[in-house]
């Protein structure tokens, strides 16, 4: 999970410290929706204290740790501490996520800076029209998009979810007689925005279904005469359920699940 080189989604605010405990809260809001959307229901929060090389006082210190506690358990969140793992500039929360086997990894953060602003000499206009120094928020909410990636994978043994994997649905005509119906079918996946590939090969349905399975692509259509005919697909899914549908319909049906 060591990455030689990562991209991060990394976000930086400025605001008034009286918008901090707002900014938390939109954060971790955003935060559980994405990490929910992924398939991870549940993360533990570390909360990460001045270590000790640092910049600023130790008063300072005191009001930002103080301050990101607050704002942390107002927001819902329960963390334990870390002591001495905050970053130079300030304290941070730390969002771990457990894989299917256990595993924890950190992913997001958020960190409550005081110091950055100081030293920027930065400066905003409030509503009285004072000028006022302003804190800064840095966050995260994959952090290494890379690493990410990787726990991902690793949490669903390969089998993402219907709305992230690269190629969704494949469709495989019985015979060639019915590729024609197989490609207009495909269309229609396609003007859906669903990822779809038309599975040709000279092989048996059976062995088509396997290696589309190994490749870990979740939807296998099947369009033989009967479907042909009536204007339906079979739809067999990842976990072998089966089901008939009109093409309209299976269309619908595939929207929903890639929404």
């Amino acid at each position: 999970m060591r990455a030689r080189a990562f991209t991060q989604d990394d976000a930086d605010v400025f605001c008034l410290p009286e918008h901090i405990d707002g900014e938390v809260a939109s954060f971790c809001e955003l935060l559980r929706r994405v990490y929910a959307r992924f398939g991870f229901q549940e993360f533990v929060v570390g909360f990460s204290t001045r270590p000790e090389a640092r910049e600023g006082s130790d008063a300072l210190w005191d009001e930002a740790e103080a301050t990101l506690a607050a704002a942390a358990r107002a927001a819902g969140l329960e963390f334990r501490l870390q002591p001495g793992e905050g970053a130079f500039y300030g304290p941070k929360l730390k969002f771990i996520l457990k894989d299917q086997d256990g595993r924890e990894w950190q992913c997001g953060t958020i960190q409550l800076d005081f110091v950055l602003p100081e030293r920027l000499d930065a400066e905003v206009v409030e509503a009285s029209g004072a000028q006022v120094r302003p804190v800064m928020i840095h966050q995260a909410v994959l952090g290494s998009i890379e690493r990410f990636m990787a726990i991902l994978l690793e949490h669903h043994r390969g089998n993402l979810p219907f709305w992230v994997v690269p190629e969704q649905i494949v469709v495989a005509p019985v015979s060639v007689g019915q590729l024609e119906y197989a490609r207009a079918a495909a269309e229609i996946f396609h003007a859906a925005s669903l990822r779809c590939v038309i599975d040709e090969a000279n092989e048996t349905l059976s062995r088509r279904i396997v290696a589309a399975h190994d490749k870990g692509i979740p939807i296998f259509v099947t369009v033989g005469p009967n479907e042909t005919s009536a204007g339906t697909v079979t739809i067999r899914e990842r976990g072998g359920e089966r089901s008939v549908r009109g093409l309209s319909d299976a269309t619908e049906w595939l929207k929903a699940m890639n929404a």
